[in-house]
């Protein structure tokens, strides 16, 4: 009987960030997650005239030259929520005292926006306060060749043989947060990697006691416990595996998702003579729907060596890009939507304008969990016109920073609940 795999079993993990090589980050992503890898071949071909009986060779050669880069992408909630001590010893917040603000997927923006590196209890460029203050996620330190470098872990089922694929050298490239009107504020993450590879016993074992791990590194699911937690070991022998970190995401917590319904947005042009909107600037906009995109834009090096199959070496940053949409309805009320279009189609004198956009991602109100994303520059182009039974419109922004070598075009800001 042919022994089938299901998507729907499947786990991801991030391991190896930087300064912590050794842990490891459950990750609970939405159905429809990929990853591959691709071979990049030459051919070779003739072409010549006919000899003297009328044939002419027509064959070809194929050669591979290198892998290209591994790519994945999967698709994660939004979930903040606020660690109590009690709640601390299995996150990344380590030994941390008081209740701090982190969320599910932080060890992702980690990687995203610097080097990703962990020292107990925070990750670099993530500030964790109190619940008022919320879980800061900083661009100061993105202008970097390169940023946080991980292992993907994709594990396809709990069976004995179900197979274990480690993508190596992975980095965040892109991620795309989605708050449609009625749905779960979503966050689209995709990068790419240098080999994707499968995981065997020694690497990788399933058994309900721990095992004697023969160097540091090794994956232990204790298929003893439901879920079949994963462990890595941190140094040999059958005593030193760390538990995976799971940041909360337990099957029963269900407090920290974001209802995009509640969502707002606050608009106010820099220039308010140009744009007065309802006065001072200040235009009111109720959305239907949106999206934020941040990509690194980055590009994978690959030797070009004659006679083996290159493997890519790493990935270098391009132009960092903030940009995205939101959609709402043609409102002829003062200072709304149809003010917008006008202001903006009229003043061909002002080659940039300037917007200061907060999107409130599941509102404003505290005793909820939302995320914040602010854009103090941005530039709106032209939106254009949708003829639906309701006559809508769509606005395309790109959040700049305030100068060309700055890292300001976008803060984001997550808000819990403590679970």
């Amino acid at each position: 009987m042919a022994k089938l795999q299901f998507s729907r079993n499947a786990k991801v993990y991030i391991t190896n960030v930087a300064n912590q090589p050794n842990f490891v980050w459950s990750i609970p992503v939405l159905d429809g997650f990929s990853f591959s890898q691709a071979t990049n071949s030459s051919e070779i071909t003739l072409n010549e005239m006919a000899d003297a009986s009328g044939n002419s060779r027509r064959g070809r050669q194929m050669f591979n030259d290198s892998y290209a880069p591994a790519e994945w992408s999967f698709s994660t909630y939004i979930r903040p929520f606020v660690a109590t001590a009690a709640t601390q010893s299995l996150l990344s917040t380590g030994a941390s005292t008081g209740a701090v603000t982190c969320a599910v997927e932080e060890v992702l923006w980690a990687q995203m926006v610097g080097t990703g590196a962990y020292t107990a209890p925070n990750f670099a460029n993530l500030t964790k306060a109190n619940a008022a203050t919320g879980l800061d996620i900083s661009f100061a330190n993105s202008n970097k060749v390169t940023l946080g470098t991980f292992d993907l872990l994709f594990s396809l089922g709990e069976d004995a043989d179900s197979p274990v694929y480690k993508i190596e050298g992975c980095c965040v490239n892109e991620a795309s947060i989605d708050f449609d009107i009625d749905g779960i504020a979503t966050i689209n993450w995709s990068g790419m990697g240098k080999i994707v590879k499968e995981l065997e016993s020694p690497e990788v074992i399933r058994d309900p006691t721990p095992p004697n791990a023969n160097a540091t590194g090794r994956l232990w699911f204790d298929t003893n416990v439901p879920g079949y937690p994963l462990h890595v070991s941190q140094a040999t022998g059958s005593s030193n595996w760390k538990r995976e970190i799971n940041e909360g995401a337990s099957d029963t917590d269900t407090g920290n998702f974001i209802r995009n319904r509640l969502t707002s947005l606050t608009m106010t042009a820099t220039d308010a003579a140009l744009y007065p909107g309802a006065g001072g600037g200040v235009y009111n906009t109720v959305i239907t729907g949106g999206n934020v995109t941040i990509s690194n834009n980055m590009t994978f090096l690959t030797p070009e060596t004659l006679g083996i199959v290159n493997q890519p070496l790493g990935h270098v940053t391009g132009t960092r890009s903030v940009g995205g949409s939101f959609t709402c309805y043609l409102n002829m009320d003062t200072g709304s939507s149809a003010d917008l279009f006008e202001d903006i189609i009229e003043n061909t004198a002002d080659v940039t304008n300037s917007f200061d956009l907060t999107f409130g991602v599941g509102g404003t109100t505290s005793s909820t969990s939302r995320v914040e994303l602010h854009m103090e520059t941005c530039h709106l182009e032209v939106p254009t016109h949708s003829m639906d039974d309701v006559i809508s419109l769509e606005v395309n922004f790109h959040a700049l920073p305030s100068t060309i070598g700055g890292t300001n075009e976008l803060n984001v800001k997550y808000f819990g609940t403590t679970l």
